[in-house]
């Protein structure tokens, strides 16, 4: 992958992470940086999801690759909240 393609990536992954926060119902308990990184993780991964299933060399948009890329940031965004929330909610035990 060359730089752009990185780049890109990053770009791609921030407007995934958005998406599928905006997607996910209800308030989230993670910020904005947790889901940049789910984002992008989601992007890299719906990119390899695509290419594995060989239905991202298609003209013009990518609608099928998105689609696996905005399911796995709802995912993983929902995954992180419900890990985050479930930590928030335990009391400290204090021996």
């Amino acid at each position: 992958m060359e730089i752009s393609g990185l780049v890109s990536a990053l770009l791609i992954g921030a407007a995934v992470g958005l998406l599928g926060r905006l997607v996910l119902p209800g308030r989230q308990h993670i910020g904005v940086l947790w889901t940049l990184v789910v984002g992008i993780v989601a992007a890299l991964l719906g990119s390899l999801l695509a290419s594995v299933l060989e239905v991202r060399a298609t003209r013009g948009v990518d609608w099928i690759e998105w689609i696996f890329q905005i399911a796995l940031a709802v995912l993983g965004v929902a995954a992180l909240d419900r890990v985050l929330a479930g930590t928030a909610r335990r009391p400290l035990r204090r021996d």
